[in-house]
């Protein structure tokens, strides 16, 4: 299938976001679309696709002029929209979200079940995924998840993909399998728009890239003709020099001590310190245990056995409240879910952990001092938002994970743990959350940072730790530091 779009304009309250824009994506190809958030490329393939209406321009399928006005119009186009937030039932099982409102039904008028079971595992097994179909979505990991999903749009014969953020919760096992699956229908003339902030990825699976910047295509150029320097400086406008900020800042003393700490099913005998002013970065593969662990620190999750001590001090963190109160904040590698809540404003997310700040004399909220801290936050990570009442899901992912990060600094934390905080965020974003991580180290804020990207976790880690399985197998110093040694740990060997 080939789409062409051309000219296209948005506009949202009067404000442009796109800009005459043009795209164009051949049969077979895999076509990388990137820019930083807020640079249009989401509305850009909710035009494509009826969830968005254009306000001009023309779009042609194979040629063919076409006008989506709605996405039931946008479904008959066999154009597969993978959002970053998935859309499964996770109440339901795997066949039934395939089937999802297309069911098989036999001569009698009844389900087809046994039919529906057999197509739905054929078409996993596309994809590498050998697995019980009649098991339930909310039981299946985040990037099994993912390529149910396109599993689930060959069901439908979709002749075009868009992935956004495709690999964002991927293993690097998994990661590997979505490529050879690309690969593989490439050659059946399936046609991809990869959206990803992972820049290294599009030079293994894209044909061509087209860059977007405040709502205007920057240029469209072929993979082999450029290098990712070239690609970021395009994205922001202006070379970036380094892209992990450093800093000669030494770590103090010890301010976490982790002793012993098992949960079953989770992990066993964890034993780490962490220092005043240090990053200490957690790797490994999903299921690995690092999250849990982060979890436990925070009193989410309650161990089996072993001891926690903060400031040399043991305690018991039973809840989230217990963990703010021994300084400790959490910053959650599930955002939508877990991060903010969708429907509060800026202002309410923002002071959600530290309602104590912004009370009056007689314990009430004071509107004014809810102000003056979200402000505070917002311009000192330059979160981009027209108001702060607006609903924190008009923002870009990027400025709504500066919230997220910003809520907590605002608790002044002694122990600041990040999961993944620059999962779905561009690159100029990225550095800003680099230089607060690094201006957080200078304050002598102690800090852990999961992160499923390698040469991020090397590049802002004063030293590493590999999970494996629910067991610490190394911490890696500095000058140990390399990908062949990390990936060896984090996959059991030695």
């Amino acid at each position: 299938m080939k789409v062409l779009m051309k000219n296209i304009n948005k506009s949202f309250y009067g404000v442009p976001v796109l800009k005459n824009v043009n795209f164009e994506l051949d049969s077979g190809e895999v076509h990388a679309l990137v820019g930083e958030n807020g640079a249009g490329k989401s509305t850009l393939m909710k035009i494509l696709t009826g969830i968005e209406s254009k306000n001009s321009g023309e779009i042609y399928i194979d040629g063919k002029e076409i006008n989506v006005k709605n996405v039931i119009e946008g479904m008959k186009l066999n154009i597969a929209f993978l959002h970053q937030e998935l859309n499964a039932l996770p109440n339901m099982t795997i066949w039934e979200n395939m089937f999802l409102g297309r069911y098989i039904k036999n001569k009698m008028g009844f389900l087809d079940v046994d039919q529906m079971k057999k197509i739905a595992s054929s078409k996993l097994k596309e994809v590498g995924l050998d697995i019980d179909v009649d098991s339930l979505m909310g039981d299946i990991p985040i990037g099994l998840q993912q390529l149910i999903e396109i599993a689930s749009a060959l069901l439908w014969n979709k002749k075009t993909i868009i992935l956004d953020e495709p690999t964002s919760a991927l293993t690097a096992r998994e990661i590997k399998i979505l490529f050879d699956t690309i690969n593989s229908l490439k050659k059946e003339g399936v046609s991809f728009i990869y959206i990803t902030h992972r820049l290294e990825e599009i030079f293994t699976i894209c044909d061509r890239v087209t860059v977007l910047r405040d709502g205007e295509i920057i240029g469209t150029r072929k993979i082999k003709d450029v290098i990712i320097e070239d690609i970021i400086k395009m994205m922001v406008g202006y070379e970036m020099t380094e892209r992990y900020p450093k800093t000669d800042h030494k770590p103090g003393a010890v301010v976490l001590e982790i002793n012993d700490l098992s949960k079953s099913g989770y992990y066993q005998n964890i034993n780490f310190n962490l220092h005043q002013g240090e990053v200490l970065g957690f790797s490994g593969l999903m299921g690995s245990g690092r999250t849990e662990i982060m979890q436990t620190i925070f009193g989410i999750i309650h161990p089996d056995s072993g001891e926690i001590k903060v400031a040399g001090k043991s305690v018991k963190i039973k809840s989230p409240i217990d963990a703010k109160k021994y300084g400790i904040g959490y910053i959650t590698e599930n955002r939508k879910e877990e991060g903010i809540v969708l429907d509060f404003s800026v202002v309410d997310n923002m002071v959600l952990p530290n309602l104590k700040e912004v009370l009056n004399k007689v314990k009430m909220v004071d509107h004014k001092l809810e102000k003056e801290l979200t402000k505070k936050y917002i311009d000192k990570l330059d979160i981009k938002t027209g108001d702060i009442n607006n609903k924190i899901k008009t923002l870009s992912g990027g400025n709504q994970q500066k919230v997220v990060v910003g809520k907590w600094l605002a608790t002044s934390p002694m122990i600041l743990i990040l999961d993944e905080p620059t999962r779905g965020v561009d690159v100029g974003a990225k550095y800003e959350i680099y230089e607060i991580i690094n201006e957080l180290k200078k304050s002598k804020v102690a800090i852990i940072m999961i992160s499923s990207e390698l040469p991020e976790v090397m590049g802002m880690s004063d030293r590493i730790a590999v999970m494996h399985e629910g067991k610490l197998k190394s911490i890696l110093s500095k000058k140990d530091f390399n990908q062949e040694k990390i990936m060896t740990l984090s996959t059991g060997g030695k």
